[in-house]
């Protein structure tokens, strides 16, 4: 999601080269860039926002550059900042179709971050005519239904999850939440280790394989015949 918004942002630097040193949009947003190859998402976070100030309100790239901010906000586990930038780049013109899509999506990934849920809810339903073919936005709203206490929007959501990325382990990761948020817990062991063996080295298969311990293994409840005497 991140790499639509900076590329519509500015192009990357050509590798090995040194960020222009000047105080340009293009040179704050070529450092956060940097920020993020290393690794570093709360100082490319703020790149950007730098960035974002050096441009003018009339400049469509400020609202990506916002939008860019806000998704690595989130990536640093900051949803309160990204909600801030979120909101300035969704006020602006900039944003495109599923530009405008991500964006709403990442806002409503902060909302229900900082436990908002209703909040989340309607920027996610905002961002579904325009994100509605990524699977990530129907796990998104399958775990958000989770936490609303919502088991049909659960499932008709993971279910399209499930169509559109199969083998995915962090949908079927999910697709496991859902099972044992509807009581078929055989159903999420299934999912849980299917997204183990996907995912085997991984945290998502890691978390999986430790959600499948957790839940326990279904006694095997056998009838014994006494023997005739």
């Amino acid at each position: 999601m991140i790499d639509l918004l900076i590329a519509a942002a500015v192009a990357s630097p050509p590798p090995g080269l040194a960020c222009p040193d000047v105080v340009t949009p293009d040179a704050l947003v070529c450092r956060a860039l940097q920020a993020k190859a290393n690794g570093d998402n709360e100082a490319a976070a703020r790149g950007f926002e730098e960035a974002a100030q050096a441009a003018t309100d009339k400049d469509p790239g400020k609202a990506r550059m916002l939008a860019a901010a806000g998704n690595l906000w989130l990536a640093a586990d900051q949803p309160g900042k990204a909600a801030l930038d979120l909101d300035r780049a969704l006020s602006l013109p900039g944003l495109e179709a599923e530009q405008h899509g991500e964006a709403l999506l990442d806002r409503a990934r902060a909302a229900e971050a900082t436990n908002d849920l209703k909040t989340a809810r309607a920027k996610a339903n905002e961002a579904a005519p325009s994100v509605s073919d990524d699977p990530f936005y129907w796990y998104f709203s399958a775990a958000l239904a989770i936490r609303e206490q919502d088991p049909a929007t659960a499932q008709s959501a993971i279910a399209k999850a499930l169509a559109m990325a199969p083998s995915d382990p962090a949908v079927l990761f999910e697709a496991g939440h859902v099972a044992h948020f509807t009581g078929d817990d055989d159903k999420a062991r299934s999912y849980w280790r299917q997204a183990a063996a996907g995912d085997p080295n991984g945290d998502v298969g890691k978390a999986a394989t430790k959600a499948v311990e957790m839940l326990g293994v279904t006694p095997t409840v056998k009838t014994e015949t006494q023997p005739p005497k």
